[in-house]
């Protein structure tokens, strides 16, 4: 097997992977509960960002887009009975999302820190695989402006 070993020149960056976020479709997964898809939405621009941006994870949208899926997979792990996973990833969406308070690219973030916060204390001391502690289990709406 022969390789090909000329020069070929770098993808330029694309910046316009958030410039083309639907906020829109962050808003009904998030408001009906659908975090799975929703973390798989993240996880997809956030990996696109990362590979073409030259910051790569240090890129401050790449590194809100990761703060959003943390915040999705704790309210995700809470549901499903892993409030280690749930208190984990808490802990690592509000260090992230602190520093874009109270609003970034038009998302409300001040709703979502809040809403992890208060969760993150009453999970203090849960078993592992407790029942969530929120009956009915809810959280604010995902709110921007466009």
């Amino acid at each position: 097997m022969l390789l090909d070993l000329h020069s070929r020149p770098f993808a330029p960056p694309d910046r316009q992977v958030l410039s083309h976020l639907d906020w829109s479709e962050v808003a009904v997964m998030w408001n009906s509960n659908d975090l799975a898809a929703l973390h798989d939405w993240f996880n997809e621009r956030w990996s696109r960002l990362i590979r073409n941006s030259p910051l790569g994870q240090s890129d401050p949208e790449a590194e809100f887009l990761q703060g959003l899926a943390f915040a999705t997979l704790a309210l995700f792990f809470t549901q499903n009975h892993n409030q280690d996973g749930a208190r984990l990833l808490i802990d690592d969406a509000l260090v992230v999302l602190n520093k874009y308070q109270p609003r970034f690219l038009g998302v409300h973030v001040a709703p979502i820190v809040g809403a992890l916060s208060e969760l993150g204390f009453m999970l203090a001391g849960l078993p592992a695989d407790a029942e969530c502690p929120l009956y009915p289990f809810v959280y604010p709406k995902f709110e921007y402006s466009r």
